[in-house]
């Protein structure tokens, strides 16, 4: 189904959320990214979705709407998250939210707003049939998904402790809880919860995962809809929803947003009971239905988890399954029932689902590509405590990540231990380098997770290769070698800038999380290229190739070493950075790579593992290479023409460092030292001058996933 097909039939069930009720003392809106407050009045607002009819049971929804009738509905039921409704609960009924009937404060009041061709009779009422209308609502009760909430609890006790674990809530918030003065104002206040509830992971699953039902008159019944149960890695979605829809509905109501399932909880298992979706979103989308591409449903929105160290959002998406299962006793077994949907790819002039279509995946790798690819991807975890990705090139077990992962031993520093342990290597007189495996000592704990079998195989590794040239990769071997391993296919052009670029990883989610690897989908953005040195360049080679890849898929901590894989399922990338604001926040959507075409010696050395000469042409120096992961200009034998003035960095009392971008105090100092080069019309090697990686991580560089002790 077209895009725009699957947008006109979502139309039928998205709808917004309005709640509002007296609050004198400005208190209400705590739990909000976002308000309106007048008066003494708070108005909240989230988005809901329409349930069709055939979804639920008439005599139960009849007793919820306190009709006598059993066989006529005279009404229909509406789904959104409980946090938009929670605020407005009379104050006894709020501290057992869990147990019970829910009565809402006197004065308050809900409505929905709904597209006007779903409004019952629009034709004789209203000039305009497509304007959105205000309908009111009535709250009829709280449901738990104790499956999904569990899953929250889950990840956030797996991710270690409170202090620099998960929250619940918008990036956009801030961590003010004081009453609010102000009048029709659009606030940021923290999306939070009691301080009892920040410490208790089993109460943070509840509040983020429960879901209210509300009941509304004077509808059209919606058309059929198909349930997509279960969704995989890598399958696109559109949610539907209002963010800051109370602001103004005319810009805000129905708006889309395209992701798709980056992973699936519990790994493994075809009973999903929570999602991680790949998606950008706003305040305001929890409650929005979510749709597959040839317009199944999913399930629903809710808030996201955001990490408290490096201010990374994983939104979170509740299967409708997890739904059905808890609300049974409402939903008729069609709702309930885990089977594929025949998909379709029309829309009927009233909204109902056309004739069959035979290829659901249609637009995006086919399963079986994609899912080698992450097969491929691999857990590396060091002494149990930091983790990264690696990358199976070959059935043998030889696996390639990041240096900055072995970073102890590349730079030769002291490890946890004190210990320190350096490569030995000769150089001839031609300056390549010999390398002598025998001198490889080290006796810290390497484990590789393999994810291609399940249950997954965690086995040791040991340090084959860490480069000490300009590339930050490095190579490991399995001690152990299990059966029928699923090594990467890589492809060694250049990747098309627009072309579709899958990261695959294990970012944020470490192994006490028992998470498959997550994907997330971009576009190449750019593909920076360097100069071949002079000397080393054959009659058949190019001037240039591939140096770095920029692409606009997520990468977060813990993704280093993951695979940049294309449409055909083929690596094509080996995730190395993401920046990070002056802050410590993390910018996911800016990350670089390096190419496969720079890998070349890495591919060959998988063909032949004894031979380590192959390697050699890593370890060459190359200026132009080591400038642009420097993310500097090439430097030039020429004297360079005069360099624009930056402004100066501001500095604050007693020349201490004020708070700011630590990206851009790198490139100012990168430029002065530049510029005093210039002047005195004198290039040095950077080999010499700088050593890039070390100042880009502490720079611009995330570490790897840590595990925090208990």
């Amino acid at each position: 189904m077209d895009l725009h097909k699957t947008v006109d039939f979502a139309r039928n069930f998205s709808v917004m959320i309005r709640v509002q009720g007296p609050d004198p003392k400005g208190l209400k809106m705590r739990k909000h990214a976002f308000h309106h407050y007048n008066s003494g009045k708070t108005t909240l607002s989230a988005s809901g979705m329409l349930l069709p009819n055939s979804f639920y049971d008439p005599a139960l929804a009849n007793k919820f709407f306190g009709n006598s009738d059993t066989q006529a509905i005279q009404g229909s039921l509406v789904l959104t998250v409980a946090s938009v409704i929670e605020p407005f609960i009379s104050l006894q009924h709020r501290e057992n939210i869990s147990q019970g009937k829910h009565d809402l404060i006197p004065g308050s009041e809900i409505d929905i707003m709904v597209e006007g061709k779903m409004v019952a009779g629009h034709g004789t009422e209203v000039l305009d049939q497509e304007a959105p209308r205000w309908l009111p609502a009535k709250f009829l009760t709280l449901v738990e998904i104790p499956v999904s909430s569990s899953s929250v609890q889950s990840l956030i006790e797996g991710s270690g402790s409170s202090e620099h674990g998960w929250e619940v809530g918008w990036s956009l918030a801030s961590y003010s809880n004081s009453p609010q003065p102000s009048i029709d104002s659009f606030q940021t206040q923290q999306s939070s919860m009691t301080d009892k509830e920040l410490r208790n992971p089993n109460l943070m699953g509840k509040s983020t995962t429960r879901i209210a039902i509300l009941g509304v008159s004077s509808l059209e019944d919606p058309p059929k809809l198909n349930i997509l149960c279960p969704s995989k890695r890598g399958d696109l979605f559109l949610a539907m929803g209002s963010p800051f829809g109370i602001l103004s509905p005319l810009h805000f109501f129905n708006s889309i947003s395209v992701g798709s399932i980056a992973n699936c909880y519990p790994a493994g298992s075809s009973n999903r009971s929570l999602y991680m979706a790949d998606v950008r979103c706003l305040p305001g989308m929890e409650g929005s239905p979510v749709f597959g591409e040839h317009a199944q449903l999913i399930g629903i929105l809710t808030r996201p988890l955001q990490q408290k160290t490096t201010g990374a959002e994983i939104q979170l998406l509740i299967p409708w399954e997890a739904i059905a299962t808890a609300c049974s006793d409402l939903l008729q077994q069609g709702a309930q029932s885990s089977h594929k949907a025949s998909f379709s790819n029309g829309v009927k002039s009233d909204g109902s689902l056309d004739h069959i279509h035979e290829h659901p995946n249609a637009g995006y790798p086919p399963p079986s590509l994609l899912e080698k690819a992450m097969a491929s991807t691999c857990l590396v975890t060091i002494d149990g405590g930091v983790w990264a990705s690696g990358v199976l090139l070959n059935n043998q077990g030889l696996i390639l990540t990041n240096a900055h992962l072995l970073e102890p031993w590349r730079f030769g520093k002291a490890t946890a231990n004190g210990e320190i342990n350096e490569f030995k290597s000769n150089g001839d007189e031609c300056g390549r380098y010999k390398f002598n495996l025998a001198s490889i000592s080290y006796r810290r704990s390497i484990r590789i997770r393999l994810d291609h079998m399940d249950p997954w195989i965690w086995c040791d590794a040991r340090v084959v290769y860490v480069s000490k040239g300009p590339l930050d990769v490095a190579l490991l071997q399995l001690e152990f070698v299990p059966d029928e391993l699923c090594p990467i296919v890589m492809d060694f052009t250049c990747p098309s800038v627009g072309s579709k670029a899958y990261i695959i990883g294990h970012g944020l989610f470490g192994p006490r999380c028992d998470f498959f690897p997550s994907v997330c989908i971009g576009v190449v953005a750019k593909v920076v290229k360097a100069k071949r040195p002079l000397a080393h360049r054959s009659n058949q080679q190019q001037r240039q190739f591939p140096a770095m890849i920029e692409t606009t898929a997520a990468v977060h901590p813990g993704g280093s070493g993951g695979a940049v894989v294309n449409s055909d399922g083929h690596m094509i990338g080996l995730v190395t950075s993401n920046a990070r604001h002056g802050g410590g926040t993390v910018i996911p959507h800016l990350n670089f790579s390096i190419p496969c075409a720079a890998l070349g010696p890495i591919f060959k050395f998988s063909k032949d593992t004894k031979d380590f000469s192959l390697l050699e042409e890593l370890e060459i120096p190359n200026e132009h290479l080591s400038s642009v992961w420097a993310l500097l200009p090439p430097l030039s034998p020429k004297p360079a023409p005069s360099l624009p003035n930056l402004p100066p960095l501001p500095q604050g009392d007693n020349n201490n460092e004020i708070k700011g971008s630590r990206f851009a105090k790198f490139i100012a100092e990168r430029h002065d030292l530049l510029k005093k080069n210039s002047q005195f019309n004198k290039v040095e090697s950077l080999s010499s001058k700088f050593i890039p990686n070390v100042d880009l991580f502490n720079a611009l560089w995330w570490e790897d996933g840590m595990v925090e002790e208990e």
